[in-house]
């Protein structure tokens, strides 16, 4: 059966006072609405819609790259309105699943699920409601129930009596149904409450009446179905979604210093037996080996880190590829397009951009090496600078292998240093060094006798 999934993206967040749209603030460094539109991908339906409605062309400029069918709700008039602003791209056959972008947490088994009962149960159910029971469910949908435990309506809150109020049973938000009973029900919504809202809730009383059953199932977790409202919500939900991830990586053999410092933003894939430590920051994809060790303080974005490497503290890695049995750090800064070779060591305050080291290269102190091609076993001593910008373009450096750099040195791009070649402490490097040599450049020391400092003027 067809399945076409509508995400209802059009609030206007009035509590999260900010001029960004509610569904663009991020959850682990993605906007909520991406959350949604990705498990929903997961389901292979046969089209996404997104209702957009507040800050609609910020949303759609922002998430351009999604493949959904933006419809716009030009008044917001309600859940019941937005969702009848997608029925005309909705063939009759389909079944529809509706979901909020302010819900980022929700399950992709408990959607699975919630689709399953819809269509696979005998009484073959025209609506499939997913609930909770929340100890404090105010602000949500109240399910009201008659004698023999049928769901009769669901009251929102605005709308309930005290008694009403006292129902811990909720409505997510979330359901499903067939598209052409929900374009028979939605054209019998009124806006008879105290928001003078098309409320989509509605429909399930329009149901009942028509006889039609309803079925439903409870989210495995309050949290999956927990909307963010303000910031307090997002920051709650932002903890939520660490805890579950830290819990994924330790059930797969990382160690964790400490599970809430410990921030996922993006895709991290680990070996076995990886020690994480403490306020580390993980973005975009990052893939690390066995055996790796993660320093206190650290960030690494889109980092593919080899086997038996250990990251100290406070370094930051970027776009860049290590290969295995690498040390970085401490206070290490590996910058897009650097790449290590197995052995290879970065020690504190270096950095590096555009960089290729090869096997059992060392720059252990104080350097600054950008647009530079290294060879093997070449060291690199402390204070070292390839001067790769002239003003307008940028130039590369060439160091062949078993190179000695002594300390303090520049070397100015372009520029080749041959293999076996030693370059003298305090050199600047203008010209091609030829292999196996010295080269230094020298100025005389000179000492001049009798010389005072001028003294302070009292």
């Amino acid at each position: 059966m067809s399945l076409q999934i509508v995400i209802l993206a059009g609030g206007q967040g009035k509590r999260m006072h900010s001029n960004t749209p509610k569904v663009l603030h991020q959850i682990a460094g993605k906007p909520m609405l991406s959350h949604v539109t990705g498990i929903a991908k997961q389901l292979n339906p046969d089209a996404i819609h997104v209702i957009i409605g507040h800050g609609g062309e910020q949303i759609k400029k922002e998430l351009s790259n999604l493949p959904v069918n933006w419809v716009v709700q030009h008044e917001q008039l309600g859940t019941g309105h937005a969702l009848m602003q997608a029925m005309p791209f909705i063939p009759d056959s389909s079944q529809v699943l509706v979901l909020s972008a302010d819900v980022p947490l929700i399950r992709l088994n408990t959607l699975e699920k919630l689709i399953q009962i819809r269509t696979e149960e005998q009484q073959r159910p025209s609506l499939a409601l997913l609930l909770a029971v929340l100890d404090n469910p105010t602000g949500l949908g109240r399910i009201i129930r008659d004698m023999t435990g049928n769901i009769l309506s669901i009251i929102e809150e605005k709308d309930a009596n005290s008694a009403q109020k006292a129902i811990q049973e909720i409505y997510s938000g979330i359901c499903c149904a067939q598209a052409h009973d929900l374009k028979r029900w939605l054209p019998q919504l009124k806006n008879e409450n105290a928001q003078k809202e098309y409320y989509l809730t509605d429909i399930i009383h329009i149901a009942v009446n028509e006889n039609q059953a309803i079925a439903s199932i409870y989210a495995e977790e309050p949290i999956e179905i927990q909307g963010v409202n303000n910031r307090l919500q997002l920051q709650e939900l932002e903890r939520a979604w660490q805890k579950r991830e830290a819990e994924r990586l330790m059930l797969n053999g990382v160690t964790i210093a400490d599970a809430s410092r410990l921030d996922v933003r993006g895709e991290l894939v680990c070996g076995k037996d990886v020690f994480i430590d403490i306020n580390v920051i993980f973005s975009g994809k990052v893939r690390i080996g066995n055996h790796c060790s993660i320093g206190p303080n650290c960030q690494l974005k889109n980092v593919t880190l080899g086997s038996h490497c250990e990251i100290q503290a406070n370094s930051v890695l970027e776009d860049c590829i290590i290969d295995e049995a690498c040390q970085i750090g401490p206070f290490a800064r590996i910058r897009k397009g650097t790449e290590l070779k197995a052995h290879c060591k970065i020690g504190n305050f270096v950095e590096t951009k555009n960089a290729r080291f090869n096997t059992g290269t060392k720059a252990s102190h104080l350097s600054y090496l950008g647009d530079v091609v290294l060879g093997k076993e070449v060291n690199v001593g402390a204070g070292t600078i390839t001067c790769n910008y002239d003003g307008v373009n940028k130039h590369e450096t060439i160091i062949e292998d078993n190179v000695f750099i002594g300390s303090d040195t520049q070397l100015v791009a372009p520029v080749t240093v041959g293999r076996n070649a030693t370059i003298g402490a305090g050199s600047t490097i203008r010209k091609n060094v030829p292999p196996d040599e010295l080269t230094l450049t020298v100025s005389q020391q000179k000492t001049i006798h009798g010389w005072k400092r001028p003294k302070a003027k009292k």
